[in-house]
């Protein structure tokens, strides 16, 4: 288990400082390809081989510098550099020391892509660790013209150092090739780059690397640590534990173990112990399921262990536990289909047998129901009444079965024109009545409307010489026609009414609201 966080540490560690350096360098290519830094460098060295030529090119170059610097925590210092090597512009006040290697210049000649990566040292400036990288700065057509070079300090990687704590005594550090102590999760009691570890340890950790061994760390105390290499930094990770709390672990493990094999001795026992009261057992679970039969639970099966009175007890017993829980079983089923009986009865007292619409009472009631409950929200409600003009001729020319099978018909074609919140039902004989919630006159208006037309294209029987079918209807609402179901219902029974006289197969809204309306008004 500590080799397996050891390693995974040091891992996550190497991968983030890996992820950090290419962000980094990333952030330097951007800036380098910026107008300000490629066109203002250019004046600048234009600028220098004409010394009568303004300043503002070198002026623009740093305050681009250094507003970029303010931006992000890693950089300590932005610097442009000429091809010798002389910083022309910096984010600093004052330019410090630029620690590059001696042949950098070559390395980004060379290669299109190539940067600098510099050692990590000591800054007298900032009075801080810091490591120089740098990407070269090219025209458009590929010329040199510098490097721009960045501080960077170690806030981040400290953060990433820290973010994988290692229990009380473990610690993960930066080491360089030569053993020296670059930064720590923890603080160091030594100046910075001036604590190493032992050459042997570091030998062996290199060696071996991504193995645990036991070492005595810079600090003396004897650990358990593994390292892991970042390669572009040609630095090492190193992930350690003290020893002493590594190895409590496994004597934490060890006793458990020895409690593990105690507690199982004592369970032995105690089931010998118990195997000598199985003649009382039987008669105990009797007593138990007596008891849970009493308070109800039929679901009581106690098994047969013996032959014996008792036994033949227990079978008697589960017996009649079977017969109680049999005879509840038929009381339950027959109450649920009395349940559903009471539901075909209730659906039969609300329900027109002939169409399958409500009835009239039903839908009296829900008209109540709906005018209260508009009156209280100040919502609105149309009312539909329909009639289909000359049922009696066609009773009277093709028998009452075919009148059943239109108003049969009726129903059905009622039921898909309007919503699932709508109510339709046969008022009486062959007039219906619709109400819609939530819905104008004119909404009203619109519904009747799609209702006689798909009335009128429909085939009600194959039979010769087959009238046409057609329906009027009287729109009202409430509350312009009227605040009461009885009001309503008049006013769109008069204006089917006007529907009747005005030809049939037509759709007339209810005209006593307007008439109130002028009469307030005079």
């Amino acid at each position: 288990k500590i080799t397996e966080e050891l390693r995974n540490v040091t891992s996550h560690t190497a991968r983030e400082l890996d992820l950090w350096l290419k962000e980094r360098f990333y952030d330097l290519r951007i800036f380098s390809s910026s107008y300000e830094v490629t066109e203002n460098l250019e004046k600048t060295l234009r600028a220098r081989a004409e010394p009568k030529s303004p300043a503002p090119p070198r002026r623009r170059l740093k305050d681009y510098l250094t507003s970029v610097r303010k931006k992000f925590i890693d950089y300590e210092e932005l610097m442009v550099i000429d091809l010798k090597a002389h910083v022309l512009s910096t984010s600093a006040p004052k330019a410090g020391v630029v620690n590059l290697p001696p042949d950098w210049l070559n390395r980004v000649s060379k290669s299109k892509d190539e940067h600098i990566l510099g050692n990590a040292y000591w800054d007298g400036a900032f009075k801080k660790a810091v490591i120089v990288i740098a990407v070269p700065i090219k025209t458009t057509n590929g010329r040199l013209l510098g490097l721009l070079a960045a501080k960077l300090n170690f806030r981040t990687i400290d953060k990433i150092l820290k973010s994988d704590p290692l229990g009380r005594t473990g610690q993960v550090y930066l080491i360089t090739q030569d053993g020296i102590l670059l930064t720590s999760s923890r603080s160091v009691s030594s100046p910075f780059m001036e604590t190493k570890l032992a050459e042997t340890t570091t030998q062996a950790l290199f060696k071996r690397e991504w193995t645990p061994l036991r070492y005595t760390d810079f600090e003396g105390n004897e650990v358990v640590g593994t390292l892991k290499q970042v390669p572009p930094l040609e630095w090492a990770v190193v992930a350690e534990i003290g020893r002493e709390e590594a190895y409590a672990q496994a004597l934490r493990l060890r006793n458990l173990t020895l409690w593990i094999v105690f507690g199982l001795l004592l369970s032995i026992g105690l089931m010998s112990y118990f195997l000598g009261l199985s003649i009382v057992r039987p008669l105990d679970r009797l007593t138990a399921g007596a008891g849970q039969v009493a308070a109800g639970d039929l679901e009581v099966d106690i098994p047969v262990v013996s032959r014996g009175e008792v036994g033949y007890m227990t079978q008697v017993f589960n017996h009649m536990v079977a017969r109680l829980r049999q005879g509840r079983d038929e009381l339950a089923a027959i109450n649920a289909t009395l349940s559903e009986k009471n539901k075909e009865l209730e659906e039969l007292s609300i329900t027109d047998g002939l169409t399958g619409l409500y009835n009239r009472k039903h839908m009296m009631e829900t008209l109540i129901s709906e005018a209260a409950r508009s009156r209280r929200h100040k919502g609105v409600f149309s009312v539909l009444m329909i009639d289909i003009d000359h049922f009696k001729k066609y009773n009277d020319r093709f028998g009452h079965l075919a009148g059943d099978e239109v108003l049969m018909k009726m129903g059905s074609i009622f039921k898909e024109s309007i919503r699932s919140i709508d109510f339709a039902a046969r008022y009486g004989g062959e007039e219906f009545l619709v109400m819609l919630p939530q819905t104008g006159p004119d909404g009203g208006e619109e519904v009747a409307d799609r209702i006689r037309t798909r009335v009128a294209k429909e085939t009600f029987a194959k039979r010769k010489e087959q009238p046409v079918i057609t329906v009027s209807i009287g729109v009202a609402a409430f509350p312009e026609h009227g605040d009461t179901p009885e009001y309503i219902i008049a006013s769109a029974d008069a204006a089917l009414y006007q529907a009747k006289r005005r030809g049939r197969n037509r759709v007339v809204r209810a005209t006593v609201g307007r008439e109130r309306k002028a009469k307030k008004r005079a």
